[in-house]
């Protein structure tokens, strides 16, 4: 904890308004959406909290106050907007929540070249609105699109829903600029592509601010689809729909949407408690011709492997529902009330069995253990398992989820999965990064030392003390 003098003396620096310490807004930015910290709150617990909140207005104010910080050893924790589900933006050692709301336009819409820039802390529905009135859009859409920023995305290694097509945020990403730690702004090659050595944007992808704070975004931008083509297809057996997903890759086509449910969640999906099968959604979009020929070479392969086409209509309703989380929210919010998700990757020939693995160990900490597996490549896909259920009260729920964590990574680990597809590590997956990266941690260790020396950026995250 930091001395009133310290305060005192950044106030000084920035000005007296510029530093809030209301403890309405110090609570507010003591929680993201993990479910663990949702269980905190309710049961009154605060472990990680600010001293401070700041949101800067532009990047000269985030280098004055990185280089006062890192002059004075005081703790910074970049906060976008607060919609983590792993506890990244929480502050484990106190001192600042550097908050990027207020960073929120957009800089330049270059239709030529089909780019936009914009401020790290734009909420991102408010920029695909924004490129939509224009005929365009960023295809790149999280769940979390309305609460959640660009800067978020890059720190995180964020993943859309329409991955499959266009890729996660670093193949969405041109450029961006970072603030170091020593308070100097560094911006990325700005280019189609290059080869002038290594590509400097990988370095700050997913480091979750221990590394700097990003001030703004340069992305890709597509013209809105001329045509959309949804299918939605049954299958009796889960084998048979990964062996559609892993033949649409292989076979060059570009779904940009591929969801696929085993019967416990396809009666989620599908709205039907009584529907008993595994389903897959599948859409196809761009040029009338080209999104008719895809679907229709895809419609071979599902028949192939004794899919049947239900219609559009279910793919149709969920995408009108894609961003809405209040079922989850719903639940966490009773007492006791229990709910996690964990995504994580693994290749072709090891996903049935890292699904059925956790579906089995997991199911005496859940009422309902659910699964899909989406994000596709030809190489292999991610799998998402989702856990509901009703505990006696919170802490029961808290130290269930713990458990889920710690049984889950695990198996991961054991099985040679990713333990992360694309939520980050933050502080769920802390206790498992280590081991995770192996020999690979040392270049993290190494970064950090010689980018962060005064250890102020988001101290504890990413295995770092």
């Amino acid at each position: 904890m930091q001395n009133e003098a310290i305060w005192k003396e950044l106030k000084t620096l920035l000005g007296p308004q510029a530093l809030i310490q209301s403890q309405e807004e110090l609570d507010a930015h003591s929680y993201d959406i993990w479910p663990a910290a949702i269980k905190w709150k309710m049961q009154g617990k605060q472990p990680y909290a600010p001293e401070v909140i700041i949101r800067p207005i532009n990047a000269g104010q985030i280098s004055h106050i990185l280089k006062w910080a890192s002059s004075r050893s005081v703790p910074v924790t970049p906060w976008g907007l607060g919609s983590s589900v792993t506890g990244a933006p929480l502050p484990m050692r106190g001192g600042i929540v550097l908050d990027m709301s207020a960073m929120n336009r957009i800089l330049v819409l270059d239709e030529t070249n089909l780019l936009v820039k914009a401020q790290a802390g734009i909420l991102g529905i408010e920029l695909e609105r924004r490129l939509n009135e224009h005929g365009y859009t960023l295809n790149h859409s999280p769940q979390s699109l309305d609460r959640s920023s660009p800067g978020g995305w890059v720190s995180t290694r964020a993943m859309g829903q329409f991955s499959s097509r266009y890729g996660g945020i670093e193949d969405l990403t041109v450029a961006y600029t970072i603030i170091l730690p020593t308070g100097e702004s560094v911006a990325t090659q700005f280019a189609p592509r290059a080869a002038v050595g290594p590509d400097l944007r990988h370095i700050f992808m997913g480091a979750e601010g221990t590394l700097g704070v990003i001030s703004d975004v340069t992305m890709k931008i597509f013209p809105l689809p001329e045509k959309r083509l949804f299918e939605s297809i049954a299958f009796t057996n889960i084998q048979a729909g990964l062996n559609v997903m892993r033949k649409i890759m292989r076979f060059g086509l570009r779904p940009f949407l591929v969801r696929y449910y085993d019967p416990d969640e396809a009666r989620h999906a599908m709205q039907d408690e009584n529907f008993e099968r595994s389903v897959m959604f599948l859409g196809f979009e761009g040029l009338e011709q080209v999104a008719q020929a895809e679907f229709s070479a895809a419609k071979t392969i599902w028949e192939s492997e004794g899919g049947m086409a239900l219609g559009p209509a279910p793919v149709e309703t969920w995408m009108e529902r894609r961003f809405d989380f209040s079922a989850i929210e719903n639940l966490l919010a009773q007492n006791g009330g229990l709910a996690e998700t964990i995504e994580i990757a693994h290749f072709w020939d090891a996903i049935l069995d890292i699904y059925t693995h956790l579906k089995k160990s997991l199911a005496p900490y859940a009422d309902e253990v659910l699964g899909h597996f989406s994000h596709v490549y030809p190489q292999g896909t991610s799998l998402y398992i989702i856990l509901l259920g009703q505990t006696s009260n919170d802490a029961e729920a808290e130290a269930r989820i713990m458990k889920i964590w710690e049984t889950a990574m695990q198996i991961c680990l054991d099985q040679g999965a990713a333990i992360s597809h694309h939520h980050g590590i933050g502080i769920a997956r802390l206790p498992y990064i280590r081991q995770e990266l192996q020999s690979g941690f040392t270049i993290l260790e190494r970064m950090k030392a010689v980018l962060d020396p005064a250890n102020i950026m988001n101290p504890g995250k990413l295995g770092f003390s």
